[in-house]
């Protein structure tokens, strides 16, 4: 839908661009997380895992103690329910994990998908198995961001399978942390 005659008459918004107040603005959205205020307050500091669910695949990256950088870890192929457990339940334990941040595909609207609430249940499901708080961000098009940085490094096809879902959640956690767990939507004006 082409809504350009909108911008001239000084309504709605085109491609990130919006009019406030007579001014030309770019409209840009810095993500809340806990988006569910489900959780007590996070720890402040140590790794954080984050988590790209999938029902078949579940992509893993971690950060460093300082919350500076995330490192895509794994991409964690499901077995059992108590494979799966005990998989979870080490990762905690080896890579000193104090938070997880579970992705949330959100439909283009911000409304909650049925794939975002598979994510929180198994967002809930980890909360329990380790005792660890879990938070949830925004993770729309983390996969399809993925799987354009490795097409442009002409990985074949195996080759991007396997390293999509953990660079995905790589991409979310660097965003989360990014982030810093405030904000919303905000307008900044491009004339300044």
């Amino acid at each position: 839908m082409d809504n350009s005659n909108d911008l001239i008459t000084g309504t709605g918004e085109l491609d990130g661009l919006v009019i406030r107040n007579g001014e030309l603005c770019i409209k840009t959205r810095v993500p809340k997380c806990n988006i569910l205020d489900t959780q007590p307050p996070f720890p402040a500091a140590g790794s954080v895992a984050g988590i790209d669910y999938g029902t078949v695949r579940i992509g893993i990256a971690v950060s460093d103690a300082g919350r500076v950088l995330a490192s895509p870890y794994k991409t964690y192929v499901r077995k059992t329910p108590q494979q799966d457990a005990g998989y979870f339940k080490q990762l905690v334990s080896e890579e000193q994990i104090t938070q997880f941040v579970v992705g949330l595909p959100l439909h283009l609207s911000g409304d909650v998908s049925p794939k975002a609430k598979e994510s929180q249940q198994f967002g809930r499901w980890l909360n329990e198995l380790t005792g660890i708080p879990v938070d949830y961000f925004d993770e729309r098009y983390t996969s399809v961001e993925a799987e354009r940085l490795l097409r442009d490094a002409n990985l074949t096809n195996k080759k991007r399978k396997d390293r999509r879902d953990k660079l995905a959640a790589q991409i979310l956690l660097t965003a989360y942390l990014e982030a810093g767990c405030k904000g919303t939507e905000t307008f900044e004006s491009i004339d300044n």
